[in-house]
């Protein structure tokens, strides 16, 4: 039970980070809908949270790659991996 908990506060941390990311100005707009999508998936109830966290990180891997990202953005983006690693089963 405690772990259910800790994996949803994870995961709502996770979401939190890249809602900023979303928000500010400075990220481009191609990563900025990449990341939008993410949330809608990761907000999906249709999956277990270390099903759509497992997912969301094989996909920011690939956002990461994007040679547009300011470097600020990037360390944004593995701080929400960070948090979405911490999910188990």
């Amino acid at each position: 039970m405690a772990d259910e908990i800790q994996n949803k506060e994870s995961m709502k941390e996770a979401i939190q980070t890249l809602e900023q990311i979303t928000a500010s100005s400075s990220t481009p707009k191609t990563i900025k809908k990449s990341i939008t999508d993410l949330i809608v998936d990761l907000n999906n109830p249709e999956y277990s949270l270390s099903v759509r966290a497992a997912n969301t990180i094989s996909l920011l891997d690939d956002v990461t790659q994007d040679p547009n990202m300011p470097s600020y953005v990037r360390t944004q983006l593995w701080q929400a991996v960070s948090k979405l690693e911490s999910i188990r089963e």
